[in-house]
């Protein structure tokens, strides 16, 4: 068995998993930080406290995992001393006063404190539980300016920069104290993790190259695999270096489940959900044949087009930090305002596929939904036929999950890291489109709307028509 942990922003979580997936155990608790303008921290001895309490949850009576490896939100950091303890509050991923993501939060801290080793935020429980500072990994020190390509850090002469390994690298074990205080064996083996977003795309299962994981929540994140890194001159697209020498290439927009609650506030989502889908049958019953398809697609047609965008701005699949959302049309009624939000959510993330197959991605293989809009049946069928392909669900996508995977690998329970996520992730359904063609016109009329505002360059507009035409 192989334990998970995840720390979030809000909570932490840990799970037990057996060798073919099967969550043995979970525990949880939560988190809380200090916001104030542009400030975002948290205390970090609140984080051990918080590991303590998820992992004793997780354990149960008796449950003793082999190994264990730690995600975390991405970018955060603090400085520790050399015995691996904290000197300082942690700087959150999202605070804002300092640029240059993880670069600048970790100058900020050396400005304001003085000389200290840098450390992310799972580095800092992994210390814990080792007793003693560990080598951190090249995914979280991804937005600290490490380059995985060339193996070195952008910037060497910063202060106090860890030891970087590859994940899924067996880097230290639990520490008798630290065996005492969370109930975990001494000699557990510590397994360098990753970060947040990349536990979550293994817990899915897209780890062979053309495979892609589309979470959708507050926001949406695509994240797949390639062969090679993904060059993208605008930034928008980075990649991490897979355990298995790969490269996990992703990009995060701001479409997604926070336009709905900003529109509809107090709705309840599910009866949303049932009258959008009552107004689609009405569709599909106003014809038969080729003639209900033909009746569908001309509704589509004059429906309103929304791009749904939770916050100002814009950062995937193109960088416009002044795009706001927008609807064109009037609704009728709530269900058509309902649909139309959803349908640009969908139409988003086809986009999102147009920008990362114009980079030279592959992305006909695998697609793999996971976040809370999988709970939402409605949903994960029209994003399937917006996007006209078949869509795995898994049973259990927690990023925890995703960390257990890892732990197995890199001790040595499966010789790569897609042979572990394909014996322990589960698959709990597959959607497939039930017709397509119905959004062509609502999708060009989206990207000509982009292009037209002039956030959406003329490269990506013009490739995304000519594959919107290639696939007529």
């Amino acid at each position: 068995m192989w334990m998970g942990i995840d720390l979030g922003t809000q909570s932490v979580r840990a799970v037990v998993a057996a060798d073919d997936g099967a969550i043995l155990g979970s525990g949880s608790a939560p988190l809380t930080g200090r916001r104030d303008g542009k400030r975002h921290e948290q205390l970090p001895a609140d984080w051990w406290t918080a590991v303590r309490e998820a992992v004793r949850g997780a354990l149960g009576d008796g449950h003793r995992p082999r190994a264990l490896a730690i995600c975390a939100t991405s970018g955060t950091v603090l400085l520790t001393d050399d015995r691996g303890r904290e000197l300082t509050p942690a700087v959150m991923y999202d605070d804002g006063r300092a640029p240059g993501r993880g670069t600048g939060r970790a100058r900020l801290l050396l400005d304001a404190y003085g000389p200290g080793r840098i450390t992310h935020q799972a580095d800092l429980i992994a210390a814990r539980l080792a007793g003693r500072p560990l080598p951190t990994d090249s995914s979280h020190a991804l937005k600290t300016g490490y380059d995985p390509e060339r193996g070195e850090f952008a910037d060497p002469g910063l202060p106090g920069l860890p030891e970087v390994v590859r994940p899924g690298t067996v880097i230290g074990e639990v520490s008798r104290a630290a065996g005492e205080e969370t109930g975990l064996p001494a000699g557990t083996a510590i397994v360098a993790g990753m970060t947040d977003g990349c536990a979550a795309q293994i817990a899915s299962g897209s780890l062979t190259v053309g495979s892609w994981n589309s979470v959708l929540g507050t926001t949406l994140v695509l994240k797949g695999v390639t062969a090679t890194p993904l060059r993208d001159p605008s930034g928008v697209v980075y990649s991490h270096l897979s355990p298995d020498g790969d490269w996990l290439p992703g990009g995060a927009s701001n479409v997604g489940g926070g336009a709905l609650r900003t529109a509809f506030p107090d709705a309840d989502p599910a009866a949303l959900d049932a009258l959008a889908a009552d107004r689609d049958s009405a569709d599909r019953g106003a014809a038969d044949g080729g003639a209900a398809d033909r009746a569908a697609a001309d509704r589509a047609a004059v429906a309103p087009v929304a791009y749904p965008l939770g916050a100002r701005g814009e950062r995937f699949p193109f960088l416009a930090p002044d795009a706001t959302a927008f609807v064109l049309g009037t609704p009728a009624s709530d269900a058509e305002h309902w649909a139309a939000l959803l349908q640009g959510v969908a139409l988003t993330e086809r986009l999102c596929l147009d920008y990362l197959d114009l980079l030279g991605a592959t992305v006909d293989g695998p697609l793999t939904f996971t976040g809370g809009a999988v709970r939402s049946a409605y949903w994960t069928a029209l994003r399937a036929e917006i996007l006209g392909r078949p869509i795995r669900v898994p049973e259990y996508s927690e990023p925890a999950l995703g960390m257990a995977v890892l732990a197995a690998y890199g001790a040595g329970a499966a010789p790569t890291l897609a042979a572990a996520a394909e014996r322990m992730v589960r698959l709990s359904r597959t959607v497939h489109p039930a017709r397509t063609g119905r959004f062509t016109g609502p999708y060009l009329t989206l990207v000509g709307e982009l292009e037209r505002r002039g956030w959406l360059p003329s490269e990506t507009a013009a490739h995304a028509r000519a594959r919107t035409e290639r696939d007529r």
